[in-house]
């Protein structure tokens, strides 16, 4: 059985989510900031943006650290710390912004939408079932 990560695609224009599992070795290199082509995800038309990421022990990725290992970072304003006091600084494990083989979920957002509604391609058998459902009524 293939490796797969876990996409969370994030549309703008409606301001909900969708969850897609897909093969690794699509994404594998890829970069956050990168857009990648909607038919990897069955979104025939779309272009998606990857905004980010996280590894599988939950290390979040920084589009800014060009690497696909983790780092510990000096850091003053970063994911999970909180500064209290002015100047201080602490020190946090991130991940690069390469998606590799330990890369266990990537977040995208759509930057261009297609022709038929995201809803419709993503989750066929949902709008099936509640045609079904209404039928019944």
């Amino acid at each position: 059985m293939a490796e797969e990560i876990k996409c969370n695609i994030g549309s703008p224009k409606d301001g909900k989510s969708y969850s897609k599992q897909l093969d690794k070795t699509l994404l594998a290199g890829r970069k956050i900031g990168e857009t990648v082509p909607g038919n990897l995800f069955g979104l025939t038309g779309y272009e998606l943006k990857i905004s980010g990421g996280s590894d599988s022990a939950g290390f979040p990725m920084r589009p800014e650290i060009n690497t696909a290992h983790r780092k510990k970072l000096l850091v003053q304003t970063s994911v999970g710390v909180k500064v209290k006091r002015k100047g201080e600084y602490k020190r946090k494990t991130i991940r690069g912004n390469t998606i590799s083989e330990t890369t266990a979920q990537v977040n995208l957002s759509v930057s261009k939408y297609g022709t038929k509604p995201i809803n419709d391609l993503l989750n066929p058998e949902v709008k099936e079932e509640a045609k079904a459902e209404e039928k019944k009524e």
